[in-house]
Formats: structure tokens, sequence, C-alpha cells
């Protein structure tokens, strides 16, 4: 059977869409590339198919399941999934593609007053961009110097090409006047990240491709999603929506996750990902790495340090 992309599962406008669909007592399951909900009749159980490409909600109530791999091809195909009671309300959970969220409407208002105070400002957007360029610099100084594991394969914060990676990029980000530049110069300095963690640990020929299939890009893929799920946890619980990023915005919609998740990823998922590979772990053992890591060198708290601070503060820049 042909493989559908999901670029084509989105071919039809969410505004031209047809269906909302209310299941009970059923379970939502994936089979032959297709959505279908079970229901449990007396003599048989029977199968209905559930038109994704069309779709814009599907709401869960009573007695329902769904599998991941469902939930894997509604994300795809851009389907708003939520969990809710009987007759559709109240609306527990929903999942917007790419986090499911518990719909509490009692989260603080301050850090979201604080962060709209300077977001429709570009030059103060800017600003807080470059604040979080500085920090992840600094978080990656403070973990490189003190993690012995690092150390046991090479990263020590001394070495001349760290130095001059990380130095190099803090005295660019000051200077940079547009969020394209900074994206650049971020780019450039991550390749170098790149190329010192493939020499410490001997993986020759290294390129940063997700596609690629090799353990250190997967690993590098997986420790971002982790690293992502940090960071929508930080922007869910301070109330702050996910598409007020100052970095990523442009054509991300949940950007503002990136923008923190770029706070610990090259401290802590870079040159692991690169270590794990190098000792040929399993995708399970590097996740309880990773997970490890982000605990032993508080990533959360981090995030959450520095997103407050930026919401917090008076941000007086000259236009």
């Amino acid at each position: 059977m042909e493989q559908l992309n999901p670029s084509d599962l989105k071919a039809i406008l969410h505004s031209k869409r047809a269906n909302l669909y209310y299941l009970e007592h059923c379970r939502v399951m994936q089979k032959d590339g297709r959505v279908l909900y079970l229901t449990e009749a007396k003599n048989e159980n029977q199968y209905w198919n559930i038109p994704i490409a069309n779709t814009t909600v599907l709401m869960l109530g009573t007695g329902t399941s769904i599998t991941q791999a469902a939930m894997r091809m509604l994300a795809s195909a851009g389907v708003l999934v939520g969990f809710t009671g009987g007759g559709g309300t109240p609306l527990f959970m929903g999942c917007e593609i790419e986090w499911m969220t518990p719909q509490s409407e009692y989260r603080p208002t301050e850090y979201m007053q604080g962060w709209m105070q300077f977001w429709f400002n570009e030059a103060k957007r800017l600003d807080v961009a470059k604040q979080f360029q500085l920090a992840r610099v600094e978080f990656i100084r403070k973990i490189w110097s003190k993690d012995r594991d690092l150390k046991d394969y090479g990263f020590y914060l001394d070495d001349l090409d760290i130095q001059q990676a990380l130095n190099g990029y803090s005295a660019k980000v000051p200077l940079q006047s547009r969020v394209g530049d900074l994206l650049l110069a971020e780019a450039a300095t991550t390749k170098l990240l790149y190329k010192i963690a493939a020499t410490r640990t001997g993986l020759k020929n290294f390129s940063r491709n997700p596609e690629q299939g090799d353990l250190a890009n997967d690993f590098l893929n997986h420790g971002n999603y982790l690293a992502y799920g940090l960071a929508a946890t930080t922007l869910w619980v301070l109330g702050i929506p996910h598409g007020f990023a100052v970095m990523h915005g442009k054509t991300r919609r949940g950007a503002l996750v990136f923008d923190v998740a770029d706070l610990i990823k090259d401290a802590v998922v870079l040159p692991y990902a690169f270590i794990c590979a190098k000792e040929k772990m399993t995708e399970q053992e590097f996740r309880q790495q990773i997970l490890q890591k982000f605990t032993e060198h508080k990533c959360l708290d981090f995030m959450f340090d520095q997103v407050k601070t930026q919401a917090c503060k008076d941000h007086d820049v000259e236009e």
C-alpha cells in the first residue's frame, strides 16, 4: 500500500473540513494505514473508518481508548483530539497536534501578561532572544565544566576549539540587529559544536540530518524531543502559549517550545547523543542517560528560571 506523507493528510484546509466526531464506548486504532473505531456489538465487533484528512476535531467520551499509532496518524493529519466527559463536556484534555495539555484555566496570569508587555515590540523581542542565547552559552559552560562523564570523553571547557566556539558566539550575539541573523549565527555555532562532539567521540564524516538514520542523528532527534517536552511543560505551567516565540516564530506554530528547549539542548543532548552513539547504546539506554542528566543538572529548573526572568523584567530597549 502506498505510504501517505503527513503533508498529503493536511491537503484539505482546516477551514474547509467537514467532520467533527464525538465517540463513546469504542476503541480508536490504526489499521492498514487508516484510523478506525471499533464498537463491540453483541455477536461481533464492527469497524468504522474515520476520514482523518477531512476531520477537524475528534472528541473521545466515556468508555473510549486510543492507540499510539492512531494518535500519530491523527497528529500527522492535524486533527485536534480531546478527551471529554459524557456528551462531549467537560473537556479534560486537548491535544494541540504536538502536546496534550490539561485544560485548566487556573494557571498564573502574571507570566503571560509580562510576556505580552514586550512581545509586540520587535526590538524587545529580539533582546529576549539574545538573552536566551547568552543564557544557553552560559549553561553549556556550567555543565561542561563540572560534568565528569563529559570530561571522561574529552569535553574540557578550556580546550581551544570549545573556547573559540562559545566565546565567538557570545561576542556575536549582542551585535545582531535581526532575528534572521541571530538564527544564522546560532546555526553556525551549533555546527561547530557538532564537529567538536564528533571529534571527541571519533565519529568521522558526521553531518546533521534528522532523516539520516545513523545512531548519532537518531539520538539527537530523540533527545531534542525530550527537551521539547520539558520546554512545553515549562510554558504550560507558566501559562504562556507556544505561539509567542522570540526566535523561531516565523514558520513554526509551537515555536516558543523550540526557543526554550534550545536553552539546554547543546549543553546536555548534543554531547550525550554522540557519546551514546559511540557506546552503541540502545534507544532506551540513551533515553535513561539523558533523563538522568536532565535531573542531575536541573534543566527544568533552569528553563523555568529563564522564562520567568524574561517575563517579569522591565524590557527597556532603545528603539
